[in-house]
């Protein structure tokens, strides 16, 4: 393990048990433990608390609950002019739930301007496939002539959406799928998206950085709600301005 993390007896190894550090006392860097593992309790326990797992290759699995911390509240979505032009257009069609694991394939695949390497790593999507088959990972789906173009996966829990990754093959397919997924989760009385870390691309879109005490009462408050377990593939988005 990198001495990095051996040296620095501020930031805990997780043990065998389920029991993390308060975020609240944490540095608003946000690390907070390292190791465990990527099972799926330690997941959901970790989400229900603010935290998430976030690492590259060659460290440890570490876990951050950041501050400030960028949330989007759905009917709070911008669609600029641009933007609004393009969705005229009703040029993709959206899933959900529809192909998962190709989602988080091409998330840990496509390149991205000033991304070097991937923290999407085959241990993580392991992970949240596990989590997609007990029902509470979703992912939705672009697609542009029936080929899949674009998506974002995540997890939900309560009336909270934990966003985690997104992928566009052309123009504007993330977006898109952003965009239904803020107005499906309006229309069914979610709270908030996690959007986790500052991120100019989601802040066009509306998401905004609040404090992480902020966060944490308002995710307590929506996780004391009922969760909407099982598939989504049901669910439908349709075109509205």
């Amino acid at each position: 393990m990198s001495s990095m993390f051996e040296d620095d007896y501020s930031i805990p190894p997780l043990g065998s048990s389920y029991i993390f550090p308060n975020p609240r006392y944490s540095a608003d860097e946000g690390l907070l433990a390292f190791g465990g593992d990527l099972s799926p309790n330690r997941i959901l326990t970790a989400y229900r608390k603010g935290i998430f797992p976030w690492f590259s290759e060659d460290d440890p699995i570490l876990w951050w609950s950041p501050n400030p911390r960028m949330v989007l509240y759905p009917e709070e979505f911008k669609v600029n002019k641009s933007f609004k032009r393009f969705l005229r257009q009703e040029r993709y069609k959206i899933k959900f739930d529809n192909a998962f694991e190709d989602v988080i394939n091409y998330c840990s695949s496509v390149e991205r301007d000033g991304q070097n390497g991937t923290w999407l790593l085959d241990d993580m999507k392991n992970a949240y496939i596990e989590l997609y088959k007990m029902g509470f990972a979703h992912s939705i789906e672009v697609y542009e002539d029936d080929v899949l173009v674009g998506g974002l996966y995540g997890l939900s829990m309560g009336r909270v959406f934990f966003g985690e990754s997104m992928f566009s093959l052309k123009s504007n397919a993330s977006k898109v799928a952003f965009k239904a997924l803020s107005d499906v989760l309006n229309s069914r009385g979610y709270d908030f998206i996690d959007c986790q870390v500052k991120n100019d691309y989601l802040a066009q879109m509306g998401a905004k950085n609040i404090s992480r005490d902020r966060f944490l009462d308002e995710l307590e408050e929506s996780l004391s709600r009922s969760s909407e377990l099982g598939s989504w593939k049901d669910f439908k988005w349709e075109y509205k301005l």
